[in-house]
């Protein structure tokens, strides 16, 4: 996009997640920036994917605090983030429609496969990775786990991606009704209307 105006508009944008532990791994500062932020590694308008290589993802964790600097990534983690990342998206849209939407199938699949467990080691509940602490599967076990946490701090439902088909950039939806359609009024949203404008200007009288 030429301008998203942030994917958390009106959000604190916090400090970058603090990195997985053995015994606890605390939660992101803003787990619905985690989430935003990991769907949006693809810019669907200029087709630029920043977890497409193996260590194109690892670059990506290491920078958000999930994995160690240094750590390796195969194949099989790609294709398994980028089924998480699209799961996520399609969730995401799915919130744009009435409560209780349904999950996609794909993101099931890939989030039953991701290395969770329960622990009570730290301050309170929390899911950490089965996986030893820095490796890539652990660290993508905590954006699954960073949807836990959205949804415990209510952000979850308003996760929302663009309703432009050439954009579908994630954003955080902190209107008053929940029913922002795009991720940006100045780009999106003028596009949007304008095409609208121009498509009743065609119309016959």
């Amino acid at each position: 996009m030429d301008e998203q105006e942030g994917a958390m508009a009106g959000t604190d944008t916090g400090g970058d997640p603090a990195p997985p532990s053995a015994d606890a791994a605390p939660p992101p500062a803003d787990p619905a920036l985690l989430l935003a932020d990991f769907v949006n590694t693809l810019d669907v308008e200029s087709a630029t994917d920043e977890i497409a290589t193996p260590a194109g993802l690892a670059g990506w964790l290491a920078g958000r605090g999930l994995v160690p600097e240094g750590a390796g990534a195969e194949g099989a983690d790609v294709r398994t983030a980028v089924a998480l990342r699209e799961g996520l998206r399609e969730a995401m849209e799915a919130h744009h429609g009435p409560n209780g939407a349904d999950i996609p199938d794909d993101l099931e699949d890939v989030l039953a496969a991701l290395p969770l467990r329960v622990t009570l080691a730290g301050p309170c509940p929390a899911l950490v990775p089965l996986d030893p602490p820095g490796a890539v599967p652990g660290g993508l076990a905590l954006i699954a786990a960073a949807v836990m946490d959205s949804v415990a701090d209510g952000t979850w439902p308003r996760l929302k991606t663009c309703q432009v088909d050439t954009c579908r950039w994630a954003f955080l939806d902190t209107s008053k009704n929940r029913s922002r359609a795009w991720c940006s009024m100045k780009v999106c949203g003028n596009r949007t209307k304008t095409r609208a404008y121009r498509a009743r200007r065609r119309a016959p009288a």
